[in-house]
Order: structure tokens, then sequence, then C-alpha cells
């Protein structure tokens, strides 16, 4: 099956100019925001991974991590060198989508690809967050792109290319390992495609993907299979209930962006078509998104599905969108039109929300506002560094992963900074020298996760000094509360527990 449908020739946007521009400004605008806003919770944490490179950690495997470790080495310290390989994967994402396409489904529906993707409102939002869902896309696409490659050239040698993407996807997230049934699936499903099954590239490139994954299984076995239990056991393995469905359905639909979605969805109902009839290009997309898609759905039976999971089937799900909209021989005006419609209002959002995050808009939305992660965290920084000052401080304590990232960058020049609990977190740092908490500390918790009642067995005097507001435009988002913490009496840090 192939988008041809449409005929004379391409508009602008959908030329390799026109989509260079698009994804260019875009890019650019990335850059922009990139720079100059703050941190969002997680990517403060996995800023402590890159400065800290290790062969995997206790949440995710590694590959986040080492992004961050490099460009850290390129930029320095900083919050754009935490984003940096992260804008780049968008750029290298989209050129592999647009070459996927065009091998499946014509040139039309590749610059329709490309568009959709970026209009996703995850992607053209999202985009610039340091996550380990951007490694994901970025090596579930280009193994996708390899297998197409393989397809349509008939080289076996492609092989080993696939084994090497997704041995870097399975680096970033365990998810990836549905990729690799999706890809058994298309194996068996296809006729033309067995004929890999006798090839040696292919068992080759399974075992370089294994080699590649093989330092986050050295970690697992070193630390008691410790990310294993964290990541595997989210598996629904409760009771089944329909209450996270439509939570699900919604998050999924609203990333993607709702006109896009549409179009997706009806993609998809055409490809069907080619899939019963084991065509390959149908084949090949649907049958390696449908494992990970049906676990999610299973996943949202049992317990809620966080919205950034389905995040690498987003490529995916722009190439079905592509394929419904050039597929049109009659009446495709008004497809076109909702398409064109679809990409604007991504874009239009994007555009926004990338400028809200550097100069808020607004306050008034408080935590409703997807950006208020973001918000009034210099502010708190300095206001510790202040109190620190002021009471002799020699290190801050937190129990907050979240909060710990944080004050560890804005204290960075100044004090040091440890979490007392979760210590599985930060096995790969080096380990602290007690001795500073023999003087007076500060110890800084949201208000709404205050552990200050377990500090008392660590230290005999814990007197609270301050309450701290986080603010956007005088608008509350969060109180933090400040004590002052010394004598130490017991043991600082809670032992580390690998399960």
């Amino acid at each position: 099956m192939t988008a041809e449908a449409q005929t004379g020739p391409l508009p602008f946007y959908l030329r390799p100019a026109g989509l260079i521009l698009i994804v260019g400004l875009l890019t650019a605008l990335k850059i922009f925001a990139a720079a100059n806003s703050h941190f969002v919770e997680d990517e403060a944490y996995y800023r402590l991974w890159g400065l800290s490179p290790a062969l995997s950690y206790y949440d995710h495997p590694p590959m986040i991590g080492w992004w961050i470790g490099i460009g850290q080495a390129l930029f320095g310290d900083t919050v754009f060198a935490v984003r940096a390989l992260v804008i780049v994967s968008g750029v290298v994402g989209s050129l592999a989508l647009w070459r996927t396409a065009s091998l499946l489904f014509g040139r039309p529906a590749a610059g329709w690809s490309v568009l959709f993707l970026n209009a996703s409102l995850l992607v053209g939002i999202g985009g610039i967050l340091a996550t380990p869902d951007a490694p994901s896309v970025l090596f579930w696409g280009l193994s996708l792109w390899a297998l197409t490659e393989l397809s349509a050239s008939k080289n076996a040698n492609w092989w080993l290319m696939i084994g090497l993407m997704a041995g870097c996807g399975l680096l970033a997230k365990y998810s990836v390992l549905f990729l690799g049934a999706g890809i058994v699936l298309w194996l068996v499903w296809v006729p033309d495609a067995r004929r890999w099954w006798r090839c040696w590239q292919l068992w080759a490139g399974g075992l370089l993907a294994l080699l590649c994954f093989s330092p986050v299984l050295y970690w697992n076995h070193a630390h008691d299979w410790v990310s294993f239990y964290k990541q595997f056991g989210r598996a629904g393995t409760e009771g089944y209930t329909a209450r996270y469905v439509p939570e699900f359905l919604g998050a999924l639909i609203g990333l993607l962006n709702p006109l896009i979605a549409v179009l997706a969805a009806a993609g998809s109902i055409t490809l069907f078509k080619g899939l019963r009839a084991r065509e390959n290009a149908a084949s090949l997309l649907l049958l390696t998104v449908l494992p990970f898609l049906l676990y999610l759905v299973y996943h949202s039976l049992h317990s809620r599905v966080q919205a950034n999971w389905p995040a690498p089937l987003f490529p995916a799900f722009a190439m079905m969108a592509a394929v419904f909209v050039t597929n049109r021989p009659a009446g495709g005006a008004l497809w076109q039109r909702l398409a064109q419609a679809g990409v604007a209002l991504g874009l239009a959002v994007a555009v926004v929300v990338q400028l809200h995050a550097v100069w808020p808009i607004t306050g008034t939305f408080a935590r409703k506002d997807p950006t208020f992660q973001l918000r009034g965290w210099p502010e708190i920084g300095q206001e510790v560094k202040a109190l620190a000052d002021r009471e002799g401080a020699g290190f801050v304590a937190t129990t907050s992963y979240g909060l710990n990232g944080q004050l560890d960058f804005l204290l960075k020049d100044d004090l040091p900074v440890f979490q007392l609990t979760e210590r599985i977190r930060y096995i790969m740092q080096p380990e602290a020298d007690l001795s500073l908490f023999d003087g007076p500390g500060l110890y800084v918790a949201e208000k709404r996760r205050n552990r200050e009642g377990d500090l008392r067995r660590s230290f005999a005097n814990v007197e609270e000094v301050a309450e701290l507001t986080r603010k956007v435009k005088d608008v509350p988002l969060e109180k933090l509360v400040v004590y002052k913490v010394d004598g130490r009496i017991g043991p600082v840090f809670e032992p580390v527990d690998s399960k």
C-alpha cells in the first residue's frame, strides 16, 4: 500500500525545503526556550545522572544520563546543556521519519508525517524536556527506519543497524522491548519477510542489541535487579477497572493533537486492510506498534498510564494520519483542510507554550498550568542561600528527589545538597563526607511531603526557621518549609534498599 493518490505538484510546506524551514524555525524556538526556561523536577534529577555517568540507574537505563553528560561536557553545567541533545534528536528523528514514510508510502505521506509529528503537542511542547522519552522516541524511530531500509533494499546487512538502534533504544527505556516483539510479528506475518529467519545477520543484529543492553543487565545484577523490580512491577496485577481508560485515551489524543488523532485513527483503519492482505508496508507499521499499544491498553485496565508512556508510538501515529490524508482520491479537500488545521493548531500551541515557558503570560491557572513545574525556582534558591548564610548552615538536606535536584542545581556553587532517603537513586555519586553533618545544616521540604519528624532520630536540634512560597506572577504554587538541624546523634542517611 502506498499513499501516492495525491496528484499534482506538492505544496511548498510538503516539499523538503518547506519542511526544513518549518522544522528549523521550530528548532530555533526550542533552543531559545531550552536556554531560558528552568528545569522541571525530573530534568533536575536527571542532571545528576549526567554529572555522574553510570552503566545504569535505579529509575531507567542510562541513555538520557549519557546524553546529558555529553551536553554538559560541551556547554557546562547549564539548563541548556541538559537539553541540548534532546533538541538535536528532534531534528534527526524528523529526518528519519521523512525517509521511512517516503519509502513506505511515498513523498506526500512523508511530508505530512513530519508535519504531524512536529505538530503533536508532545513533541511541539515537550520537545525540549530531557527525559528518557526523548532517546526512546529517537531510537524507536531509527529502528523503524532501518527496518524500512531493509525491506526496501533486501540487503540483510541492515539487520545489524536494526540491532544497534534497538539496542540503543533499550539503553533509553525498557518499553523498547515491545518493538522487538513487533518485529517478530512482522517476520511471521508477512510472507516475503520470512526469508530473513535464514540470514545470519538477523541473529547477529539480535546479539548486537543484547550487547548494547548488557551494561543495564550487569548493573541490575550488581544491584539485586532493583530497576527491573521498579519498572516491571508496574505491569497491571490488580483487579480490572475501567476508571483509567478514559484518562489514558484522553491524554493520548490530547498529546497527539486531537485533529491529528482523528486522522491517525482513520489511517489505522485504512492500513488494516493492507494488514489483512499481508501487505508489507501496512503490516510493518501496524505490527511494530501493536504489542506496546496492547500493553498500554491492558495497563489502563488496572492502573494509571502516565501520559508520556506512548511517546515512542507517535512517529508511527503521524504516518498513519499521513496515509489517510494522502489516500483520498475523491472528496479529499475536507481531509486536507482538517490536516492543515491540525498542523496549524499544533504549531501555534507549541509557539505559545514555548514562549509562555520563558515569559509567563499569566499565573492565574497556578498548578493547572502545565508549565508550573518550571516556575519560581531561582527565587527559592536565593532564599535558601540567604537562610543558609544566616544560620551558618554547611549543607542542605531533602527527602524528595525532585526538590533535591532543583536545589542541587541552584546551590551548586554554594552548598552541597543531599537527599537523605531513597539512597538507591544516588549510588552513582561519590560517598558523602559525613563530617559535614557534624555542623548545622538546613532541611528543606515541600510542606505536603514534610518528614521533619524523621530527622529527630538523626539530629538533637530540629527547628523550623522559615516557610517559603514558590510563585508565578505572585500566584502561590507550593509551600516549602525550612528547618535548621544540628547536633548529629544518629545515622543521617536511610540504608540503601535495593527492592
